[in-house]
């Protein structure tokens, strides 16, 4: 292991925790202002580098050493801010292609897709995130850090993996010039194991995305 990866890994919490909340605060800048293009083809390559860019601090994080809170009871952050207006613009700019389906645990055997939407996910990537950057903010650098890195291990980190996999994916059909499959009615909204899901959510992610993002068009 070189001398650079053993710093990256043993570095001063100080250090280290500024870094880590400089890679968040460009995050939830960066989603927040795509929230506000007009065009998915706008969005998608960004959003495809903006959470490429959040899990290398996750990496980061999930390599460093266990960092434990200077209380044991988590200080009160108040109100925590609203997403649902950042989730809500995403719902609406990506409409025809924020159904995907993942397999939420890779070791875990499933029958049936999980359905989940890219603009839930940004939503809460948003809200995890500054949930740790209040604390960070407010002096709190070690709770910081904890809430980082435990919501990363439970939450924040398998919903970035998500849907960057989902992003880098739609990118691929894209640049490769390989048209969608339907999404054989993948839908959030009903119970994955039933076995006629609604066949919308596919066609009209060809319907309305296809000559943007320059993909076979329905006929």
């Amino acid at each position: 292991m070189s001398d650079a990866t053993l710093n990256s890994v043993t570095q001063d919490p100080g250090d280290f925790a500024v870094q880590i909340a400089d890679q968040i605060k460009t995050f939830i800048v960066a989603v927040a202002e795509v929230s506000k293009v007009e065009e998915p083809e706008e969005a998608v390559p960004v959003l495809l580098l903006q959470v490429s860019q959040l899990l290398l601090a996750g990496g980061r994080l999930g390599a460093y050493e266990d960092v434990l809170p200077d209380e044991r009871y988590e200080p009160d952050l108040g109100a925590e801010p609203d997403a649902d207006g950042l989730r809500e613009r995403f719902a609406a700019l990506l409409e025809p292609i924020d159904v995907y389906s993942e397999v939420f645990d890779p070791y875990e055997p499933r029958k049936v897709p999980v359905p989940h939407r890219i603009s839930d996910d940004l939503a809460d990537l948003v809200t995890d995130l500054g949930h740790g950057l209040a604390h960070y903010e407010a002096g709190r650098t070690a709770e910081a850090l904890w809430w980082w890195q435990f919501s990363y291990f439970s939450n924040w980190g398998s919903t970035a993996s998500a849907t960057l996999r989902a992003l880098q994916s739609l990118v691929a059909h894209i640049r490769l010039g390989q048209p969608l499959e339907e999404l054989d009615g993948l839908d959030t909204d009903q119970d994955p194991g039933e076995e006629n899901l609604a066949e919308e959510a596919g066609r009209v992610m060809l319907q309305e995305i296809a000559g943007p993002l320059g993909l076979r068009p329905v006929k």
